[in-house]
């Protein structure tokens, strides 16, 4: 443990608690490198490391109130940083246990052949969907013309959900400029 920063620390906390929000400013911005340094050492998930560092300051803005002067600061906000970490490992526990694979299903049928309920479109509508690339007619079918999910749309289409998203907005957009010609 570095005594000096211990000392800026614990003045900066102090300060804050006062009400100094310049002092707080400091403190934050002092203490997540270090968090990220610890947080990484904790949590493998690349992508989440920066959440569980939001939610350490988060965290210690709601508790900065429980710190007591008198006391080393770094323990303080080792016990912050622990807590937020297992809270983390938490959730992703139960989301792991909650979470099932899809079953192994066929791939999914050409767009072209993919029973198209477009009785109920309007000429100009139908129009844009057919000019539509497949990939992205296959999105706006199975969603918007067969009204599936976006996760029973992505199985039938053999991607991901947020890829599905992605070929069904840029879908919708192509839709609408011709449309608005």
């Amino acid at each position: 443990m570095d005594p000096e920063r211990e000392d800026r620390w614990r003045v900066f906390m102090t300060a804050a608690q006062d009400g100094d929000g310049a002092a707080y400013e400091k403190l934050l911005v002092d203490v997540i490198p270090v968090l990220r340094v610890w947080i990484r050492s904790r949590v493998w998930d690349r992508d989440a490391v920066e959440d569980v560092v939001q939610n350490v300051l988060l965290s210690i803005h709601r508790a900065r109130h429980t710190y007591r002067p008198e006391r080393p600061f770094t323990p303080w906000l080792r016990t912050v940083m622990r807590n937020a970490v297992i809270d983390h490992l938490r959730v992703r526990r139960r989301q792991r246990e909650r979470e099932e694979s899809l079953p192994e299903q066929e791939p999914a049928a050409p767009p072209e052949e993919l029973p198209i309920l477009r009785d109920s479109l309007s000429p100009r509508i139908s129009r844009a969907l057919s000019a539509l690339p497949p990939a992205q007619r296959q999105a706006v079918e199975l969603l918007q013309v067969q009204g599936l999910s976006v996760a029973e749309a992505a199985v039938r289409a053999g991607v991901s959900p947020g890829a599905l998203k992605v070929r069904a907005h840029r879908g919708y957009r192509a839709m609408r400029s011709q449309l608005l010609e």
